[in-house]
């Protein structure tokens, strides 16, 4: 995806249309406009300028993020916006008062005015429409936008509000000028009339109140890309390297891989690596949010940004510049915001028809009134009343400001979401598949049980497997010595050291020859007593691997060697559970092993016995059942974390760029699997919340704008439908700031989806009928229903055509699932969904 800076946007209908003219470049395959931070992200072979080219014949601008710039090139995420429009708002208010003490305070009020103006009513007009004009032109802006846009047919925001305060000066110039005509008549009747026709207050009103709300927005817009902000300042600016064995000071962008590095204790790491000489404790929590800090060893990879807090350590610069860890957490967040969640595209489209619908509605409305007999002031202010208060960016930003803010609460726990569609999907899903390796289990087998043999002490028993495992490089055998090494014991010279077929070890210590392996392979060297062979094989019931040992043919005892699972595996499953969402093990381990496993972790389902390249084939299976979340390495796991609806890969900063998963859990603990449900479903409410708030709004200020509930004594003034206006995106930004104070890791206000939990079936090979009756059914997945009023446009549309017999729709699921009578080609019912607005990204057996 290609990355670019987009200038001269002011509102959803802008990032509409730069999205609608990009999407027509040849070549282009998708394109993501985000008014939010300025961007846009485009995919396909189209060329940079041919993209550039397109966003300036829409009369914007853009350029190439990453492209060569000054050092004065500006940050696109600096806010420049919130300190240009406090000035223009406070020259506009010292204007404005002036204008309302004439023209609403000595007029409504009686407050006292120079003589000059007592009884001088064309001059007040004058000094009412040279005020008026200032604050028109302190708001230029909103006038060179709003006509350039009209000029373009593309009108947006800014033409609804310079088409407002236009018709309201224009107007009131009108009535300045029939105002001086009936003076010179000596009707001073008239004049009266026509100074009570003066608008320049209401032209003045709204640009300085559109001019407060846009301040307030883009306050509020400014705080929600904090977390990314946050992220781009952590980067160390300089570096001390190892160089001709001098220390020299650099910046760090020219730190080169392989270069040596020294880091004193306090100062950040400035680039990926790994450890040489020395140790420390470094402050990982800028990359994962864990505060603890964790030992550094020689061998031990140390990353960009993070702090190093105790000792001076010496390393070997393995990643640099954009490789490095915090920079693809930096690229990760970027793209995410970059990237349009599936329900911001019908708003998006609502958004692109919004203006020209109220510039209409505005004109019919003036028009009706006129017809009715209503003055031409009285039928103007209710035209204008519904310009200023339409607002499509409540509807434009509905979306995008909750999802920013989301990845950033994610990014500052260690929860990467690769795509704005991650973070509103994974909340969605039904079934979570785990991998057992690395992921409910620690993936390094540990010492669970030390038995000794009747009259046999453990610390010999202990001391002999040490001695006799030390020059082996099983794995089995590296959780002996870390258990030895634990219990404080040195290492003991052992000779004549082999390892023998039938999984068994031999060496000399101190002349006794120590023997250690299998139960199989004891038995081949001499007998193991009844009461061991006991303990061991029921051990090995609980999914242990037993190891025997025996000196000079006498059984010292076994130690038990598991891969056991993490501290937080089972209450991470539990909290899975809790939501309604069954929980299934994977894992290629034998049945005993696996079912130890799964009891221990308290999933719904074990899977045993499946091979890498076989789990992608039970993730197809478990997707008849719901969607599936696979949880995995994210390299073995490669397949299946492709195949299933969402990826989720267990990963720390090495494999923080892994391509297949859609995302990415720092911390490598199961606990942030829940967690990422939980703040996607806190999300995705957000996003209804600022959705039903900006339909509502523009659903009744309009009609009272017009004037449609006059009959009830409610009318509105045009100067309130700004202030209205102002505070509406300013109403849903902040709404979605909410989301910086959610609790990801809080478990009590779990709720269940509606819907079925999917049973418990194991996943196996369908017989050739259960495949022709699945064969009969087909899973249409679907971008764009948001309600139950899209599921029945859906349902409608499909049982219209010949051959379905039953449609069901699930605007949650983003599903259709349909039930043939006799074929149907996916082409036919790929059309009728998309006849009804709605995109069609995947259609499957079901």
């Amino acid at each position: 995806m290609e990355q670019y800076n987009v200038t001269g946007m002011s509102c959803a209908a802008c990032s509409a249309r730069v999205e609608k003219a990009v999407s027509k470049v040849p070549g282009v395959t998708a394109c993501s406009v985000s008014l939010l931070t300025n961007s846009m992200g485009v995919e396909g072979t189209a060329a940079p300028a041919q993209v550039i080219a397109a966003v300036q014949q829409a009369g914007y601008g853009a350029s190439l993020k990453g492209a060569a710039q000054t050092q004065a090139a500006p940050d696109p995420l600096e806010d420049r916006e919130t300190p240009a429009l406090k000035r223009r708002l406070m020259a506009s208010l010292g204007f404005l008062l002036v204008l309302m003490y004439f023209s609403m305070g000595h007029m409504m009020w009686g407050w006292p005015v120079p003589a000059f103006f007592a009884r001088n009513h064309v001059a007040m007009g004058l000094l009412e429409l040279l005020l008026t004009v200032a604050v028109m032109v302190i708001n230029q802006k909103f006038f060179i936008s709003g006509f350039k846009s009209l000029w373009h047919r593309a009108p947006n925001m800014d033409t609804l509000v310079a088409l407002g305060a236009t018709a309201a000066f224009g107007y009131s110039t009108y009535a300045l000028f029939a105002m001086t005509d009936a003076q010179v008549r000596g009707d001073m009747d008239g004049v009266m009339h026509f100074m009570m026709e003066l608008y320049f207050e209401s032209a003045a009103m709204i640009l300085t109140l559109i001019t407060v709300g846009k301040m307030l927005e883009a306050r509020s817009k400014g705080r929600t890309t904090d977390a990314l902000k946050s992220l781009m300042k952590l980067a160390p600016k300089t570096a001390t390297v190892v160089r001709g064995g001098a220390e020299a000071v650099i910046p760090v962008e020219q730190v080169q891989p392989g270069e040596e590095f020294v880091v004193r204790p306090g100062e950040n790491i400035p680039v990926d690596g790994v450890v040489l000489e020395g140790s420390s404790a470094v402050n990982e929590a800028a990359l994962t949010g864990e505060s603890i800090p964790v030992d550094k060893a020689p061998g031990d990879p140390v990353s960009a940004a993070t702090i190093n807090q105790a000792g001076f350590i010496r390393c070997r610069a393995t990643r640099v510049g954009q490789d490095t860890t915090l920079s693809q957490i930096i690229r990760m967040v970027s793209d995410a915001a970059a990237t349009k969640a599936p329900i911001a595209k019908a708003a998006d489209r609502v958004s692109g028809i919004f203006v020209p619908a109220v510039i209409a509605i505005a004109a019919v409305t003036t028009v009706v009134w006129l017809l009715l007999g209503r003055g031409a002031g009285f039928a103007l202010a209710r035209g204008i009343s519904v310009l200023v208060i339409s607002c499509p960016c409540a509807l434009g930003l509905a979306t995008p400001v909750a999802i920013m803010v989301g990845n950033g609460v994610g990014a500052k726990n260690g929860i990467l979401f690769k795509t704005a569609v991650s973070l509103e999907q994974t909340g969605k899903v039904d079934i979570v598949a785990l991998d057992k390796t690395g992921t409910i289990t620690s993936g390094e087998p540990r010492v669970t049980d030390v038995v000794p043999a009747p009259g046999v002490g453990q610390d010999e028993l202990v001391r002999a497997a040490f001695a006799l495992e030390q020059k082996s490089e099983h794995p089995l055998a590296r959780a002996v010595l870390d258990y030895g090494r634990t219990a404080g014991l040195a290492p003991e010279p052992v000779t004549g050291f082999a390892a023998l077929p039938g999984n068994g070890l031999r060496a000399v210590l101190q002349g006794r020859t120590l023997v250690g392996g299998s139960e199989s392979f004891l038995d081949s060297q001499t007998r193991v007593p009844d009461a061991v062979r006991r303990e061991g094989r029921r051990l090995a019931e609980q999914g242990k691997t037993p190891l025997y040992f025996a000196a000079d043919g006498r059984v010292l005892g076994l130690i038990a060697v598991a891969d056991v699972i993490k501290e937080d595996s089972p209450r991470a499953v539990r909290e899975l559970q809790n939501m309604g969402i069954h929980v299934v093990m994977l894992t290629g381990d034998n049945e005993r092993t696996a079912r130890a496993i799964g009891a221990q972790a308290g999933v719904d389902e074990v899977i045993a016995g499946v091979l890498p390249d076989g789990k992608e084939q039970v993730i197809r299976d478990l997707q008849r059942r719901g969607k599936v979340a696979m949880v995995g390495d994210g390299i073995n796991d490669a397949p299946a974390l492709t195949r299933a609806d969402m990826g989720i890969a267990i990963g720390a900063g090495a494999d923080v760029a892994i391509d297949a998963a859609d995302i990415v859990l720092m911390k490598s603990r199961l606990s942030d699997v829940p967690a990422a449900i939980r703040l996607s479903r806190a999300t995705l409410r957000n996003i209804h919340e600022n959705l039903f708030w900006a339909f509502f709004y523009n659903t009744i200020g309009i009609p009272l704008a017009a004037g449609v509930f006059i009959p009830l004594g409610l009318t509105l003034n045009p100067m309130f439908g700004a202030a209205a206006m102002s505070l509406s995106s300013f109403c849903v930004v902040s709404n979605a700031l909410r989301l910086n104070w959610f609790k990801l890791r809080d478990p009590r206000h779990d709720q269940k989806r509606r819907g079925r939990r999917p049973g418990k079936q194991p996943a196996r090979p369908q017989t050739t009928d259960e495949t022709e009756e699945l064969s009969m059914k087909r899973t249409i997945k679907i971008e764009g229903m948001m309600c139950p009023h899209c599921e029945a446009r859906v349902k409608k549309a499909l049982e219209a055509l010949p051959g379905v017999t039953e449609a069901v729709a699930s605007h949650e699921a983003g599903t259709a699932v349909v039930t043939l009578s006799e074929p149907v080609e996916d082409e036919a019912l790929k059309k009728a969904v998309e006849e009804q607005d709605y995109t069609v990204v995947g259609i499957e057996n079901s």
